[in-house]
């Protein structure tokens, strides 16, 4: 294999990969979704009534502090209400965002369902699978939905054309090594 034969995987190697994917991780997706628009939903009407609730407080009648420290209170009375919600909005997006990523990291690790396999081993093209193989570390645990992730994202990025020009490398270092070893 020179240069110039190397084998690149096809477009339909890469489609049916995606394809896979987004079958094998749209469980994920809906609850990461339903997720975020549950809490969204709920910290909306939360918000309207603490926006309300804030609105509706009079420091009028309090005359300890005094008229100016009343009316300072008055006046920056929603600033504060605003803060608060901007503050825990922030929380709940960080919150959110866990558990997003925590039901994503847990679809990398559902292990790849035997139809979906056996249509990868039948349909993939000779450096797809290269790619694949690459990318299932270690082998001696089933072939993962993070492992075809892995494979989808490489093979964009090239992947088995380093993995034939690796093969080539390593197929001419051991030719000259033998070469030196065997006194003629």
């Amino acid at each position: 294999m020179t240069q110039d034969t190397f084998q690149t995987p096809s477009p339909q190697d890469s489609a049916l990969l995606r394809k896979i994917l987004l079958r094998l991780t749209a469980p994920a997706k809906l609850m990461a979704s339903a997720v975020a628009v549950l809490v969204i939903w709920v910290w909306y009407n939360l918000l309207n009534r603490l926006l309300a609730f804030g609105d509706g407080i009079d420091y009028a009648g309090n005359h300890l502090v005094g008229a100016e420290a009343t009316a300072l209170l008055q006046r920056y009375n929603p600033y504060f209400w605003w803060a608060l919600v901007a503050l825990i909005t922030i929380m709940l997006a960080w919150l959110v965002s866990l558990a997003i990523r925590r039901i994503m990291t847990h679809a990398r690790f559902k292990a790849v369902d035997e139809a979906a396999f056996q249509q990868l081993a039948q349909q993939l093209s000779a450096p797809a699978l290269d790619v694949l193989l690459w990318a299932w570390q270690p082998q001696d645990d089933p072939l993962r939905v993070g492992d075809l992730q892995l494979a989808h994202d490489e093979l964009g990025r090239g992947r088995a054309r380093r993995l034939q020009q690796a093969a080539l490398q390593l197929a001419t270092l051991k030719n000259a090594r033998n070469r030196r070893q065997d006194p003629a």
